[in-house]
Parts: C-alpha cells; structure tokens; sequence
C-alpha cells in the first residue's frame, strides 16, 4: 500500500516519540497496573472470584508471551459499535478480520491460527463450541461492558485447565459484585445510525449480599456495509455472598440476543451459467463480480415488496449463567470452583432452491437481489411447491445446544517457593442442528425429502428470525427441511501444576489427561431396514454414529532466570495430544466418520523470551516454533464437477492429515515519557506454512453424501497459511492534557497476509497462494472527565477508527475477499452516580 504524505509524517512522529521515549522517561508506570474506580490495583487484586479456575499471566512466576487490557481501555476503546476482537489489535502476532461482514461477525487470528483454535475463557468457564471450537462474537455484544480484564496469552499460555489452545488463550474476566453502591447511566452514538442506551447499578455489599446489574439495548441500520442492520439487547446481573472471610461465592447470569444482516465476500470475478430458457440455451450471470456491488455493497441483500431483505441473517440468544466459590482453607491451602450451564438458540438464514444467479435478472444493476423477480418466478412452480434446484425460499440453519460443565482447582502453596495446583475440568454438551423455514417468497411451500426418509411430503410452516422467538417457537421434527441432526459430547480432565520460584529462577510443570466421548444422531424418519442399507447403527428410530471416545494429554513445562531486578530470561515447551473437534470426526448432517482411522492432532511447541521491566519502561521479546499435525479443515463451494462429470452446486471440501508449521519472532514496549504521555509499539514477523500430504473428501452440501472425486490425485501442500498477516508493526501514544482531559492515538501497518488455500488448485504442486496488498490504519481517541460531586461524575467518549478511509482487502476467502470497514466513528456520555 502507498502511504501518503500525511501518513509518513504520522509515523515519522511515532518514531521520533518512541526514539525519545527511550531517552527521556522520568516516571513510573507498572505494566500489572489496573485501572479500577479512583485508583490503581493490580491484576491480581481484581479478581474478587475465581482466582483459582481463572489463569492470568501476572499470577504464573514463570512468565508467558501476553498482553493485559485494562478496565479504562476497555471502557474507551471497545464500547459502542466497536467489534471486542479489535481491544486485542494493539498486540503482536493478532490480526482482526471481517469487521465489516455485520455486528459481531469479526475474526481473531492469533500467531496465524483461528478462533477455534484459540482457547476463551469467561471467568474460567470455556467459551469455545464444543462439537466445532468456534466462537461467534454476536454471542457477546456488550461484553466488553462487563469485563474487568483482558488478559491475552500467546501461545503456551499459563492456563491449567486441560484445554489444549493452539494459537493462545484469552481470559475474560467480568466485574464481580461492586463492593461500593453507585450506578451509571450511558448513551453512545456512532455511525450509520448506532444508538445504545446503558444502565448498570450496584447496591455495594449491604452485610454478606450485595448485587450489580447492567442492561442495555442497541441498533442501527448497518454496521459498514449495505444489509448489515442490527438490534438487540445485553442483561447482566452480578449477585456476591461472603458469609465469612474464609469464603465467597458470586453467581452471574449474562445474555446478549441479537439480530444482525451478514455481508460474505465479494466475488473476484463475474461467473456465468449456461440456462435453458423455452428451450434455447442461454448465459446468465450466475454471481455478479466485485465491480457490481463495490465496497459497501451487498449480494445477500435487497428489496422484496419495498421491504428490505437480507438473505444472510444471524440471530441468536445464549445466556449463560456461572457461580463461582472461593473457598480459603488456611493459610496454605485454597480450593476455588466455577459451575456454568448455557444454552444457544438460534441459527442463520440462507436461500434453498435456484436463487438469484439462475434468472436473467436475478440481480439488479448493483447487485441488489431482485427478490421480486425470485418471488414472482415462484408462482410459476408446479402445486406452488419449491423443491430441489427449482424456486427460491428463505430458510434458517439452526444451531440449538446446551451445555453445562465444572471446573475446580485445588492450591497447596509450601511457603517456601513450591506451589501444587490439582484440578478437574468437566463439560457436558448437546446440540441439535436442522433447517426450517423463515419466508417462502410466495411459494404455497417446501419439499421436505430426503433419500432416507420413509415419505415425501412438503412443509409450508415458516418461523420468525427472532432472537427471543427461538427461546419458545421451534420447527417440530414434521416441520423440519434440508437435514436434521443432533450429538452429544462428554468431556472429563484431570490437570495438575508444580511451580518453584525463589529470587533467582523459577521453574514449573504442567500435564493433563482427558477423555471425550460423542455420539451422532440422524433424526430423519429412519427404519432399520433403510438403517442397514445406508451402513449405519440403528437406535430409537434414528440413524447412530455408536460412541466413540478418544483420549488427549497435554504437557508442559518452563524455567526463567532473574538476570537481575530489571532483565530476565525464559522458555517455554510444551507437547499436546489433541481429540479432534466432532466437526472433524464426522461428515456434517450425517452419522458417517470422515475417516474410519480417528488420530489425534498432535502439536510440538517451543518459545522463548526476554523481559525488561522498569519504573519507566517495559520491553518484551519472544520468539516460538509451532508444528502442528493430522489436522483437519474445511470450507465450502460451489460449481464442483466431480469425476463422472456431474455438477454439484454446493460443495464442502474435506481435508485431513494437514500439517502446519508456525515460527516468529515479536516485540512488544511500553514508556512514560513523563507523568502525562505514555508511548506503546510492537511489531511482530512469522512465518507459517501447510507442508505434506493430506487427505481429500468432497461433500454435496444438498444431499449431504460424499461425492466421487480422482482417489489417485496428488494432494500435497507447500503454501503460506491464509488469512492472518504475518508481518504487524504498530505505534501509539496517549497524552493526558490536563485533569480529565486525554487523547490517544494508534498506528496499525499488516503486511504478508495471504489469501486462503484453495484446496482443489493445491493439488498442483506449482500452486502459491498470494499475498493481499499491505495497509495501515490510524485510529484516534478522545477522553474528557469531570467531576459534578465526589459521588457523581460525566465523562465524554470519542473514537474515530480508520481515519484516513483506507480502502483496504483484510482478507480473501474460496468465494472472494473481505472489504475492511472504512472510516467509522462513536461518540457517547457516561453519567456515574
């Protein structure tokens, strides 16, 4: 990317201050330091609960590669219309993509691996999807509003738990019961329409009880690009009992229903279908190019009956609810437990039938849907019933689950520099997934069938998209299209820690052991008869995987070295045996194994790094190696001719056996130039690649078989890993002005990320995946307090992100890429009583 010359004189500012900082800092600042009320606690002061089950780097004596965000960072930069990914953009090796695909959408990568594979934690309690690892921050609007810290680890992380995160660990830990009474009042703004409206009150602890509350309620009518519009609501209730100094509970309910339009990517080229129309054949834009729809536009979107229409909708309500226990047994010995149960409802919208690229005019001259077009060549259907390739409709793929678990973590500190952790870690999860329908487009309705059910018949009963609606109103197993299918997946470990410190060193270890166990169920009307022939088990009238349980371990161990009060030194290691995730064990919608012969993932990790730490500075440096083995990917298509010739429309694409090697080095500093200016920069460099053979499986995602493709096909991989930039540089400063008055700045440039692997074009061995132009952003901030009473304050918010409109590609998918947001902003007043 070409930088223009307001932007060089930006970040030769940047580099003046940083060449100055070094040179002229005169006062303290402590990195652990936690902004919290009037004044400054540590990180470890913070955690009124589950200071057992909740692993933060600061309490680990052996240090890891991490990155704290505290509760004023979070209050300035990650409220409002702002995505909770991006409060982690200001760190090495994290690269955020997708901000502009909807409200909640955005993806964090870390040391080049996803979100499933990054380990996130809510007050101890595993976030992450069970049957998949994913993690859908619509899921989590306004949680940023509740979370007292941010504590970001890289890599091998200090966590004890038996997860076993690829890419790092993020600990979200949210405001326990205030012990003082008091409330806010807030209104944000921002643009494209974004309101939200805030309350929170605590009532201070009155004797043993006492309780925090906040909700919220939010909307806009996008978030960047067309079609993205969204609403919804957060309650968050906080409720502490400490019936003697030897113990505290805290139990904590949250919830976030949402409703938002998704933006997917933009096709890199304009594709063409052959159609026959009254018997003469012709050529039919089958998906408009990226020159149609431009950089906020939208091919999931458009107007039906002078009504906006999104094919792409998400809605979804996940409450979840923790009650955490510390228990102090003596002065030694300590036991903190967290029980947690949440349950998921809600899916998203896609179209079933032809869709908009099989008529002439499918799209409009923009690249608008014309679902007036689709509706009106629905009256053309025989019995007006939509079925297979023929008609259009609206449905919802729904994604329902429940999910209950414990984690307990028993300390033993010696006082005399051993400390023993022992703990258990055990989850209980079942999930149902089926389509139903959302809007038939004039249709009278849907064919339901499906080679394994024992009728046809067709469905005409629609459901609203409503986040709240899904709690109560649910397609029945007769009301049910496309595939219907449920599991179950139990999960114990045992993990255990041995930590030695003195003035000089320290060092620890670390090891788990865990089983897990899923079960698949086909719900669609089976007989045993049909059962049989389909090859699979036969169980209370449902298609059966049978049980399957595979074991995992995890290992870990580390040292440091106290060069003196300012310099030290470590390294970290660690080995894991990994279950795969139950998206990777069996073909999706079916009870089929992918592969009869289930091995772990297997992942070799070492790392190692310098500190420095003063009054005045802090510098840190880290270096890692990652391989990681028998992995397994997928992702979706279209358009795919298998080896008799046929042509699937849609697609998934299977890989197992994949290998991945990840390495780099990253640096990271923090200065007080003086009393009133604090100066921040990282950068960070890697180098991660597929290398090997693997496996390859296609899936017709319409009738959910594996399709025949050339077994005799190389597949064998030598290509950057995608989507993630490799090279990350970034500076920023914050000058306190005068009492109450601050602004801050941040300076972003990624570079060396590559678009996805195609895995169809990777066969070649002269494949190569290409780089994404580099770009930088500029984001700016600006705070203003002031004090009415001692009790009672207003403080003002300003964020402007992307200041300068870059127009930028953040990442590119098999489909097409991502536009970046371009320049967008929030505004807000916060009144505290």
């Amino acid at each position: 990317m070409r930088l223009n010359s307001t932007k060089l004189l930006l970040v030769g500012a940047f580099a003046l201050t940083a060449s100055f900082s070094f040179a002229q800092v005169v006062e303290p600042t402590d990195s652990t330091k936690v902004e919290q009320g009037e004044g400054n606690v540590s990180l470890g002061e913070t955690l009124i609960i589950g200071k057992g089950v909740i692993d933060v780097s600061e309490n680990r004596k052996t240090p890891v590669a991490s990155t704290v965000i505290t509760r004023e960072q979070i209050l300035d930069k990650g409220v409002g219309n702002v995505e909770f990914p991006e409060l982690l953009k200001n760190s090495p090796s994290i690269y955020i993509a997708d901000q502009a695909s909807g409200f909640g959408d955005a993806k964090m990568y870390m040391r080049g691996f996803d979100q499933s594979n990054t380990a996130f934690l809510l007050n101890g309690q595993p976030i992450n999807g069970m049957d998949n690892g994913s993690l859908y921050w619509s899921n989590w609007q306004s949680v940023s509003d509740i979370a007292n810290v941010i504590d970001s680890q890289r890599g091998l992380g200090s966590s004890k738990l038996a997860i076993s995160s690829v890419g790092g660990t993020v600990n979200i830990v949210t405001k326990a019961t205030d012990k003082k009474e008091g409330g806010f009042v807030r209104y944000f703004a921002g643009n494209d329409s974004y309101q939200k409206q805030t309350i929170g009150y605590n009532t201070g602890m009155k004797g043993k009880w006492g309780a925090s509350f906040m909700f919220d309620n939010w909307s806009a009518h996008r978030s960047f690009a067309r079609g993205t519009e969204g609403k919804g609501q957060s309650y968050f209730v906080s409720v502490g009992y400490k019936p003697s100094e030897r113990h505290t509970f805290n139990f904590m309910i949250f919830g976030a229903p949402q409703e938002h339009g998704q933006n997917y990517s933009k096709p890199m080229e304009t594709k063409y279908r052959n159609i026959k129309v009254n018997g003469e054949t012709k050529t039919i834009i089958a998906t408009p190019g990226y020159d149609i729809t431009g950089r906020i536009g939208n091919s999931n979107y458009g107007f039906y009956n002078g009504e906006a229409l999104n094919s792409k909708t998400n809605y979804y309500h996940k409450p979840v609810a923790n009650l955490n226990w510390d228990f102090t047994i003596n002065d030694k010995m300590s036991l903190s437990t967290v029980v947690y149960a949440s349950a998921g409802t809600g899916g998203g919208t896609t179209i079933l039938g032809n869709g908009a690229g099989y008529t002439l005019d499918g799209f409009t001259s923009n690249g608008d849907i014309n679902w007036d077009v689709l509706a009106a060549k629905n009256k053309e259907l025989k019995d007006g019933i939509s079925n297979g390739n023929n008609g259009t409709v609206l449905a919802s793929s729904v994604n329902n689950h429940f999910w209950y678990g414990g984690v307990s973590n028993f300390t033993f500190d010696t006082k005399k520099g051993l400390t023993l952790n022992l703990g258990t870690d055990i989850r209980f999860y079942t999930g149902e997934h089926y389509q139903q329908l959302n809007n038939l487009l004039g249709a009278k309705g849907r064919a339901a069938s499906n080679a394994q059910r024992e009728k046809d018949f067709y469905v005409t009963k629609t459901y609203n998209s409503n986040p709240w609606n899904t709690l109560f109103n649910k397609a029945s197993r007769d009301e049910r299209v496309g595939f219907d299918n449920s599991e179950r997946i139990n999960y114990q470990g045992l993990f255990g820690q041995a930590e030695y410190s003195n003035e000089l060193f320290s060092v620890f270890f670390q090891g788990a052991l865990s089983w897990q166990e899923y079960e698949k169920y086909d719900n669609w009307n089976y007989t045993a008869e049909k059962a049989e022939k389909a090859g699979v088990k036969f169980k209370n009238g449902k298609a059966y995987s049978g049980e399957h349980t595979q074991i995992g371990y995890n290992l870990k161990a580390g040292a440091s070295l106290n060069i003196d009060k300012e310099n030290s030194i470590f390294v970290n290691a660690g080995k894991y045996s990994r279950q795969p995730y139950l998206n990777n064990i069996f073909v999706r919608n079916t009870v089929n194994y992918i592969d009869t012969g289930i091995n772990n993932e297997i992942l070799q990790s070492i790392e190692a790094g310098y500190r420095y730490k003063s009054r005045t500075l802090r510098v840190n440096v880290n270096a890692y190696y990652t391989e990681w083995d028998n992995r397994s990917m997928t992702y979706n298509g279209d358009n795919f001719v298998d080896i008799n010739g046929v042509n699937h429309n849609s697609v998934r694409f299977i890989a197992t056996g994949l290998s991945e090697v990840h390495k780099g080095i990253e640096a990271d500093f923090e200065a007080k130039v003086t009393r009133n200016w604090t100066v921040t920069g990282y950068a960070s460099t890697g180098d991660w690649k597929y290398k090997g053979k693997y496996d390859l499986q296609v899936q017709d995602t319409d009738t959910q078989e594996i399709v025949p493709i050339d077994e005799d096909m190389p597949h064998e991989m030598n290509s950057h890993v995608g989507n993630a930039a490799q090279f990350t540089f970034g500076m920023g400063t914050r000058f306190n002005v005068t009492k109450g008055l601050s602004f801050d700045t941040n300076f972003n440039y990624y570079a060396r990320l590559y678009e996805n692997v195609d895995l169809i074009e990777a066969i070649d061995p002269l494949y190569v995946n290409v780089p994404i132009s580099p770009f930088a952003t500029v984001d700016l901030g600006m705070s203003y307090k002031f004090k009415i009473t001692n009790s009672q304050s207003i403080k003002f918010r300003g964020n402007v992100n992307n200041l300068f409109n870059d127009q930028y590609i953040s990442r590119k998918d098999n489909y097409g890429y991502f536009w970046g947001n371009g320049r967008t902003w929030n505004a807000g007043l916060t009144y505290n009583f």
